[in-house]
């Protein structure tokens, strides 16, 4: 590729940013939120908006609706390709247009459904995960324009927030338009805003809900209160088990590992403290590099947990409670595994002989990309020539399920993790944002990548 080239990519990337920004602020108005129902009339107009923006950058992109496992309708996905020559490599690109709920639009700074430009960031929910992986795909396509020498498939998914159940069934429908050479996943981050990164690995992740008993009825807490420990009591005991002195996670058979390829740089902590708004007296949890704590090692968090509220609380021994445990797996460790020595564990720590009963819920396989691919390093030279530094590849604490299941399905495929996010970006969170600057140089380092492929 020519010096020449690269800057008419990055002249043509900049005069249609105008455009990007507009379809990204339309993107977050639609209210995509998948939780409130797959199937729904907002889901279907969702998928509807994506598939027409693809078409407008020459993707000839249809909306088809998924099937669940047990043959109810699914989630409204968005399919198309455009073919330049049969013999030339084929990319997959994927994202996903459903997003997370707003539970508390108070905690918002901006109103979370009006795209609102506040310094160099966009605001909204969706800016980011994964309007942002929209919005890199249609820049890039848009860039290349009869310039494009390799074919292109895309998938924009319509539950992503959801777990992806109907995605297994929906491959198995449309197997010929996921087959490719490359598949881009737009679904993830950089190192920061202005320094790119490749995703190395994607933990996995596995759930269990625990259900601990010790009374067959509530009694009075000041009659029996003292030998007999409420059920929340002997719940928080248990959850306490699982760590050591220091904080790491402490199950035999929960594996760990180091980050995958090696670690080029650890983690800043004040900048881990800050995006993530930890108290100052808080100590972090864990021994080894921060990055290997984020990334690959296991860590387990309570995400829900059955107690009576305060209010309206009243002096009676709790016979029994069940929390649910959200196990994050090292990449390489096969979920089901390291769910059935969790559930093992439990169930042979139970404080004071109270009854213990754990129920196995979903699992996710994690992934490690191949450092060796030569999509991979394509990719790492296109990201430093649009960003103007070079990458640092990072892992991520969170799960993709579906990519260790498309490396599955299409074995032969080299996977490539990018994406729109940074750590300011807060998705999942109030005040979702995107860097401006920073998913420009990513639809200039997409368009980049293609390019390279192509040749």
């Amino acid at each position: 590729m020519t010096a020449v080239f690269s800057d008419e990519l990055r002249a043509r990337v900049e005069a249609d940013f105008g455009r990007v920004v507009d379809l990204l602020g339309r993107k977050v108005a639609l209210k995509s939120i998948s939780a409130e129902g797959i199937t729904a009339e907002h889901m279907k107009r969702s998928a509807e908006f994506v598939a027409d923006e693809l078409r407008q950058v020459g993707i000839d992109a249809k909306v088809v609706q998924s099937r669940n496992p047990d043959g109810t309708p699914g989630a409204w996905e968005v399919i198309g390709s455009k073919i330049v020559d049969p013999q030339a490599p084929t990319v997959l690109l994927y994202a996903h247009h459903d997003v997370q709920p707003v539970p508390d639009p108070s905690a918002w700074d901006t109103d979370p459904f009006v795209a609102t430009e506040v310094g160099t960031r966009l605001y909204g929910r969706g800016s980011a995960d994964d309007g942002g992986g929209i919005a890199i795909h249609s820049g890039a396509m848009k860039a290349l324009g009869d310039d494009l020498k390799v074919n292109i498939k895309v998938f924009v998914e319509g539950e992503e927030e959801m777990g992806s159940p109907s995605f297994i069934p929906f491959i198995e429908d449309h197997r010929d338009e996921f087959a490719s050479d490359v598949i881009v996943v737009a679904d993830s981050g950089n190192w920061s805003a202005e320094i790119p990164s490749l995703t190395t690995s994607l933990r996995g992740n596995t759930c269990v809900d625990v259900n601990v008993k010790v009374l067959h009825h509530p009694v009075h807490s000041g009659q029996y209160g003292g030998p007999i420990l409420d059920a929340n009591t002997l719940a928080v005991m248990l959850i306490a088990s699982m760590y050591d002195a220091n904080g790491d996670l402490a199950v035999p058979g929960v594996a760990a590992q180091e980050p995958v390829g090696g670690l080029q740089r650890d983690l800043d902590e004040a900048t881990v403290r800050e995006d993530a708004g930890i108290v100052d007296s808080y100590r972090l949890a864990g021994t080894g590099s921060l990055a290997s704590r984020l990334w690959t090692k296991p860590s387990v968090t309570v995400i829900g947990f059955d107690a009576h509220p305060v209010e309206g609380s009243f002096n009676v021994v709790s016979p029994e409670t069940t929390f649910r445990l959200s196990l994050r797996t090292a990449p390489s460790q096969h979920p089901q595994e390291a769910q059935d020595a969790l559930a093992a564990f439990l169930q042979a720590h139970a404080p004071f002989g109270a009854e213990v009963k754990v129920t196995k819920l979903e699992n996710g396989m994690g992934w490690a990309m191949d450092p060796n691919a030569v999509a991979t390093k394509d990719a790492l030279a296109a990201m430093e020539e649009a960003f103007g530094v070079a990458p640092i590849n990072k892992g991520e604490g969170g799960s993709i399920p579906f990519i260790p299941e498309l490396q599955r399905i299409f074995p032969s495929a080299q996977v490539l993790v990018t994406g729109p996010e940074d750590p300011k970006a807060n998705a999942h969170s109030p005040n979702e944002s995107i860097s401006l600057p920073g998913l420009k140089n990513n639809i200039l380092a997409e368009a980049l990548l293609l390019a390279k492929l192509g040749e």
